[in-house]
C-alpha cells in the first residue's frame, strides 16, 4: 500500500486547462492520427476519400429529387438547399458518433502515453474537417448545374463555422467522457441524433412549415441555429440575430460544463477504458 501510494504521488496533475491549451499547442499531432486515418481508410484506392463525395452526391441527388417532388418545391431551389444541409449534418453525425467513442477507440495510446485527452477529439474533429472538405466540392457543381451563384454574404461562413467547431468539439468531448464511463449512452446519442434529423430542417425547408409549428421546431432546435450559420451564408439567405446569439451561447454554456466535467473526471478515464 505504501508503495501504491508513492507511485500515485509521483504522477503529475493536470487539470483540463492544461489538457485543452497542451492538445491545442500540439495540434499537428492531432492533425497528423487524423490524417493518417483517412489515409488509411482508402489505402491502395485510386479515388481515394472522393469515393465519400461520390456516395454524398448520389444521396442528395436522390433525395432532392424525391423530397422536392413531394414538397413540390422547384429544384433550383430545393438541390442546392438539402445538398449543404446533408453535407453538414454528415459532418455533426459524424462528430458526435465518433465523439462518443473518442476515449475508447484511443485506449491502447491512452494507457501507454500521457498525452492531452482533447488530442483525441482534435483528431475525431480534424478527421471529420477533412471529410467535410471533399464533400463541399458537391455544392458548387449543383451551383453550376443551375447557373446560381454566391455572393459576398458567402463569407460569414467563416465565423460561422468557427462557431460550430466551437460546438462539435465540446459536445464531443463532453460524449466521450459520459460514454467511456456509460457504454450504453452511445447507442442513445445515435437514436437522439436520428430523431433529430427529422426534427431539424435538412430534408424540408422552413417555409414548409405551418406558423405554429415552425416556432417550437425552429426556435427550440439547437440544431436548426448551428446549422443555418453555415448554411445560408451559402445560400444567399440572412443568418438572423437569434442564429447567432443561440450557437455563441450553446458554445459558451457547453464549454463551460465541459471543462468542469474534465476537470472532475480526467484522472479517471484512463481507468474507466
Amino acid at each position: 500500500m505504501r508503495n501504491l501510494k508513492i507511485a500515485s504521488n509521483e504522477v503529475p496533475y493536470h487539470g483540463a486547462v492544461w489538457d485543452i491549451t497542451e492538445a491545442l499547442s500540439n495540434f499537428r499531432l492531432a492533425a497528423l492520427l487524423g490524417w493518417q486515418d483517412v489515409a488509411q481508410r482508402y489505402r491502395r484506392s485510386r479515388i481515394g476519400a472522393f469515393w465519400l463525395t461520390i456516395n454524398m452526391g448520389v444521396l442528395i441527388g436522390a433525395l432532392g429529387l424525391v423530397f422536392g417532388t413531394i414538397f413540390n418545391t422547384p429544384m433550383s431551389e430545393f438541390l442546392p438547399f438539402i445538398c449543404v444541409g446533408l453535407i453538414f449534418w454528415g459532418y455533426y453525425t459524424q462528430i458526435v458518433s465518433e465523439g462518443c467513442s473518442g476515449f475508447i477507440s484511443n485506449s491502447d495510446i491512452i494507457l501507454q502515453l500521457d498525452l492531452p485527452f482533447f488530442t483525441y477529439i482534435l483528431r475525431v474533429w480534424y478527421r471529420n474537417s477533412v471529410i467535410l472538405a471533399h464533400n463541399l466540392v458537391i455544392f458548387p457543381i449543383v451551383l453550376l448545374i443551375f447557373w446560381k451563384s454566391i455572393g459576398l454574404s458567402a463569407l460569414l461562413i467563416v465565423p460561422g463555422f468557427f462557431i460550430v467547431t466551437l460546438n462539435m468539439t465540446w459536445i464531443a468531448l463532453t460524449l466521450a467522457i459520459l460514454c467511456t464511463r456509460y457504454r450504453d449512452l452511445t447507442q442513445i446519442v445515435q437514436n437522439i441524433m436520428q430523431v433529430m434529423m427529422y426534427v431539424t430542417p435538412i430534408m424540408w425547408m422552413p417555409d414548409h412549415l405551418p406558423q405554429r409549428a415552425s416556432h417550437v421546431m425552429l426556435d427550440y432546435n439547437p440544431f436548426f441555429h448551428m446549422i443555418s450559420v453555415v448554411r445560408n451564408p451559402l445560400l444567399g439567405q440572412t443568418v438572423t440575430a437569434a442564429n447567432w446569439v443561440v450557437a455563441i451561447g450553446i458554445a459558451i454554456v457547453g464549454w463551460s460544463f465541459a471543462l468542469l466535467l474534465l476537470k472532475k473526471y480526467r484522472a479517471r478515464i484512463a481507468y474507466w477504458l
